[in-house]
């Protein structure tokens, strides 16, 4: 019998179809609005998310970087919160997905168009745009791009204010008028609030201003403590406190008949700095052969191959990540329903020729080209439960 060493061992990447995809459809960032929209009676709305029971007046609190597996861990730093953990999802106790990537341009641009990425088309932090050839940053949208044509749809908020439903967006006067905004969030009225306090109050306004509303408040700041500091930080922890207050504000005000919903884009994990943890892209030749472009971000990456080169880069990137990597060809991702059920063909381009997920606590950095990004605790992206699942807390009046 012939023994075998660990040094000639040659383990089986992760199957594409073991990822966890996201509940498209049925629970799903991109089910929310057209769930509450149809409930007012905005048409062609679906309602999605069938837990949920209509009200005349509905309120989306978004939390940027507030996990569900977050939120659990942490019942001390936020009690009001936790005690409607219960609550989420329509009283099933259960969360709803983000969306892949779970990541922030992708997450709010599924929350205000009600679409999933491959429809929408914000399908990464960073992708290329196949007009120029160049990688697009969808969430700082640099290098400026039309904003129309790159995601052409209305979102819910723009069909609920020609349906005649009070449509506002209450959130940090910086966003007013960014082209994110308008792609992912436009539609009836933009309320600029500096405070989080203030933006509490302004949403309570705006739902008693109609018989009919939906309201859409946000709040950042929980995220931005993540990446600097970690989820378990003392700074998180404040951030986390100081939300869970802003949420009981604005639940103490709301005005009769109404819905608030407390979620997020997407949770986040912290991942050590040592090179078992962190792989870096710009000092691996193996993973640099045949790469064009390296998009997305470290833990969600698109892989863009110089021509001929596609399946080459594949085979690499599959033996030398595909034990913490799902890694996955751009046909075998979008057949496995990553993106969504259907990819439009302007999106196509967009996704990577090579895609690749972390499932364990990795990352793929790039520290010459992405020195920022490289340097964060918390990160997001992948399909993993801490990153993908995402409260849907509710409170009713």
């Amino acid at each position: 019998m012939v023994q075998h060493t660990a040094w000639d061992t040659h383990p089986e990447p992760l199957p594409v179809d073991s990822a966890p995809v996201p509940e498209y459809g049925s629970g799903s960032l991109a089910d929310l609005l057209p769930t509450l929209a149809a409930g007012l009676g905005v048409p062609g709305m679906t309602a999605g998310i069938t837990e949920l029971t209509p009200a005349d007046r509905n309120c989306v609190f978004l939390i940027d970087g507030l996990g569900w597996e977050q939120l659990r861990a942490h019942p001390d730093d936020a009690p009001f919160m936790s005690s409607l953990l219960d609550s989420s999802r329509g009283g099933t106790g259960r969360p709803i997905t983000a969306g892949y990537p779970a990541t922030t341009a992708t997450s709010l641009a599924s929350v205000g168009t009600g679409l999933p990425p491959g429809a929408h088309g914000l399908p990464g932090y960073t992708v290329r745009d196949p007009a120029t050839g160049a990688l697009m940053n969808q969430l700082r949208w640099q290098p400026w791009t039309a904003p129309g044509p790159w995601q052409p749809y209305p979102t819910v908020f723009g069909l609920a204010h020609e349906a005649g439903v009070h449509a506002a967006q209450v959130s940090s006067p910086t966003f007013a008028n960014t082209p994110l905004t308008k792609v992912a969030l436009s539609g009836g009225e933009f309320h600029g609030r500096l405070s989080g306090e203030d933006r509490m109050d302004c949403a309570a306004q705006q739902l008693a201003r109609a018989d009919r509303a939906l309201v859409y408040t946000y709040y950042a700041e929980v995220d931005g403590a993540g990446h600097r500091f970690g989820v378990d930080s003392d700074t998180w922890r404040g951030q986390l406190a100081h939300v869970d207050r802003l949420v009981q504000r604005l639940a103490e005000q709301l005005p009769p008949r109404s819905a608030l919903y407390v979620t997020a884009d997407h949770g986040m994990v912290d991942v050590a700095f040592d090179e078992d943890h962190r792989i870096d892209f710009d000092e691996d030749w193996e993973l640099k052969a045949g790469v064009a472009l390296l998009g997305g971000e470290g833990r969600a990456r698109h892989v863009y191959a110089v021509p001929g080169a596609q399946s080459d880069v594949l085979t690499c990137w599959r033996e030398v990540l595909g034990e913490q990597f799902w890694v996955a060809s751009r046909d075998e991702a979008i057949e496995a329903g990553w993106f969504g059920p259907r990819i439009d063909d302007r999106v196509y381009g967009r996704i990577g020729d090579v895609v690749a997920a972390a499932r364990d606590d990795v990352l793929l950095i790039a520290s010459e080209r992405e020195p920022k990004e490289s340097a964060m605790v918390g990160n997001h992206g992948s399909m993993t439960p801490a990153e993908q699942l995402v409260p849907l807390l509710e409170v009713r009046s």
